[in-house]
């Protein structure tokens, strides 16, 4: 078995897993160190707790109750990646669950659930402006709903949560260019991390790590418009500390990458000219 956690705080954390083993290979027990949901991405395997076995196939989320012992095998077909989501006592309290929702073992792949867990791969790979914190403490929140059956609504913000979250988000547009997370800016908000999140995009629209990536695109498209700065230089500058995440980044936003984007600022129309002709054809 393979780990390689891509992400760890107080609130969660995020471990992608491979798994090699077959028919042949002996089963071991091991143990849930924390609360989790794990979201099969691809293969099968069998999962055992607590006198219970459950077949998880690509789509289904395998769930473990913290210091449970446990048993995985594969007796059908070799090797299985997993993307887990560890999430602390409190964060549970915090979601509003019951612990023992935990104990399901197994749930199977279900459409409300997929589509997350597929956003949160998204995330993962850096194929989302959405934060890997975010798309798991979205995909716990949603676990929670919908294996209790039950539906919240977000509450209207309080005056004083309405003030956090602009002051939060004009905090951190003054700073985007330094590594901001949800853990940092709940802190300074003086919230916990999942009434920070919830409380946020209630308030913008939109979540915290989104905000701070589209502050860094908007300065970003500001300098290229206005500066002669080397695009390197200008991904840096904003906060992206990978060049070609800040390329695919800006493809996504803008439709064109830096260079063309440039490039139309200074007076190539051809650039946006199918754009502009689709429109004026309306």
């Amino acid at each position: 078995m393979a780990s390689r956690t891509l992400f760890r705080s107080a609130s969660i954390s995020v471990v992608d897993y491979r798994c090699e083993a077959g028919p042949d290979d002996r089963p071991f027990a091991e143990q849930h160190g924390a609360f989790s949901i794990s979201y099969v991405r691809n293969g099968a395997f069998g999962y055992r707790s607590r006198g219970e076995s459950y077949e998880l196939a690509a789509g289904s989320m395998m769930v473990g109750f913290a210091g449970d012992e446990y048993v995985c095998t594969h007796d059908h077909v070799r090797g299985d990646d997993c993307l887990s989501f560890q999430i602390p006592e409190a964060v549970v309290e915090a979601l509003g669950a019951r612990k023992q929702i935990f104990r399901l073992g197994r749930v199977p792949p279900l459409p409300e659930l997929v589509v997350l867990g597929e956003l949160a791969q998204a995330a993962a790979e850096g194929k989302s402006d959405l934060g890997l914190d975010e798309a798991g403490m979205l995909l716990a929140a949603r676990f929670v709903d919908v294996v209790s059956g039950s539906r919240r609504r977000a509450p209207e913000p309080a005056p004083r949560d309405r003030r956090r979250a602009v002051e939060a988000a004009l905090r951190m547009d003054a700073q985007s260019q330094e590594p901001i997370d949800l853990e940092s800016a709940a802190k300074a908000a003086g919230l916990s991390p999942f009434h920070f999140l919830r409380v946020f995009a209630n308030v913008l629209g939109v979540t915290p790590h989104q905000y701070v990536v589209r502050s860094r695109l908007r300065h970003a498209a500001r300098l290229l418009s206005e500066s002669a700065l080397p695009i390197t230089g200008i991904a840096l500058d904003v906060g992206f500390n990978d060049l070609s995440n800040f390329v695919n980044a800006f493809r996504r936003a803008a439709g064109v990458s830096p260079r063309r984007f440039r490039q139309a600022a200074r007076g190539d129309r051809r650039i946006y000219q199918d754009r502009l002709g689709a429109l004026a054809a309306r």
